[in-house]
């Protein structure tokens, strides 16, 4: 026999209240018109009795499922985890649930997912694998679809975005590397079609200039992807150019351990023959030899600052909102810099 399906009814009958005190004290959102003892009393009860809300009868009442769609580029990039524990921090108590999809920073599989959240009813999405040109999830904002992108913006839309202090970033760790005496530095640039990659990029240029250290666009190599097979193949190209280096700044943590290991096999030091730095400050670091001189972005702080702002927005707050969102970001000194060699290493084509 099956057990009868406990009810808002039956939660105010054991209370002795109104059927809709009881659904705004059950309700994340609501409870806060409500005295805290009344809640505390009523939500005492619904666990007594074992209630257990019905999403799908709630969200044809209010028109909301209750879910958030979070996509993100790799799932095997250790910076998403804090980015998603600081999501759920803040939606899960309001009684979000996320659905998590990975893009593989495939351009057609990101669009047949943005249909797939869409197809679910998702009351939102948070977007971290979004390409600077992003026609599919712009269209998803134009159709009244609440959508944040983080660490990456899509240009020329009104989709507010949450993003690192990449300028900031970028002259701190090329500072740093200048103090060191590194006056040949070379930069592995990100994907060009993501804007962390275009705008760390330029932010390199720029500091470039400001601190009065020559560019050599052949010590400028752009990876195709982030991650540790193209920092290899970028660190290759760097030293089959024949130009000078003793520094190669990356545009983020993984192409830094990609050109490190490719330094490492082919018996060139890290840091005493050159120096290699990183971006993000992704978990595990330290545990990596030599521990990784890199810029630390606020990764649990920018999940958090995300889904803040897709609250706003799917409450219809949109006043509120600010389109651009810049978090703070710290550089932490590690062992894979060193002062630069007295003569750079490399001056011919290596084979």
């Amino acid at each position: 026999m099956l057990k009868k399906r406990i009810t808002l009814k039956d939660i105010a009958r054991e209370t002795g209240v109104h059927v809709s005190t009881v659904s705004r004290a059950l309700d994340p959102v609501e409870r806060k018109n409500i005295t805290e003892e009344v809640v505390k009393r009523i939500q005492a009860a619904a666990d007594a009795l074992g209630y257990r809300p019905n999403r799908i009868a709630a969200g044809l009442r209010t028109n909301r499922t209750m879910s958030v769609g979070v996509m993100i580029p790799d799932i095997t990039n250790l910076i998403f985890p804090p980015i998603l524990r600081g999501i759920e921090s803040v939606l899960e108590p309001l009684g979000y649930a996320s659905i998590i999809v990975n893009t593989d920073s495939d351009r057609d599989r990101e669009v047949r997912l943005i249909d797939v959240l869409r197809d679910r009813g998702v009351d939102g999405i948070i977007h971290a694998a979004v390409l600077r040109s992003d026609p599919s999830i712009a269209k998803a904002a134009q159709d009244g679809l609440p959508v944040v992108t983080l660490n990456r913006k899509v240009e020329f839309s009104d989709i507010p975005y949450v993003i690192n202090d990449e300028d900031a970033g970028i002259c701190q760790m090329l500072r740093h590397l200048r103090e060191l005496g590194h006056e040949r530095v070379a930069h592995i640039a990100g994907p060009q079609d993501l804007s962390t990659g275009q705008l760390r990029l330029a932010a390199f240029r720029n500091a470039a200039d400001d601190l009065s250290v020559a560019v050599d666009e052949e010590l400028i190599v752009t990876a195709t992807r982030f991650d540790e097979h193209e920092g290899g193949r970028c660190l290759a190209a760097l030293l089959s150019s024949g130009k000078a280096f003793t520094a190669v700044l990356c545009a983020n943590d993984r192409l830094a351990l990609g050109a490190i290991e490719a330094l490492r096999e082919r018996g060139i030091d890290c840091p005493r023959q050159v120096s290699v730095t990183g971006f993000n400050d992704m978990p595990l670091l330290e545990l990596i030899r030599p521990k990784l001189t890199t810029v630390r972005i606020q990764q649990h702080g920018a999940g958090r600052a995300a889904a803040n702002i897709l609250l706003r927005l799917m409450n219809a707050e949109t006043r509120s909102v600010d389109l651009e969102t810049v978090l703070p970001v710290e550089l932490v000194v590690r062992e894979s810099t060193a002062p630069a060699p007295r003569l750079p290493l490399f001056t011919r084509p290596l084979s």
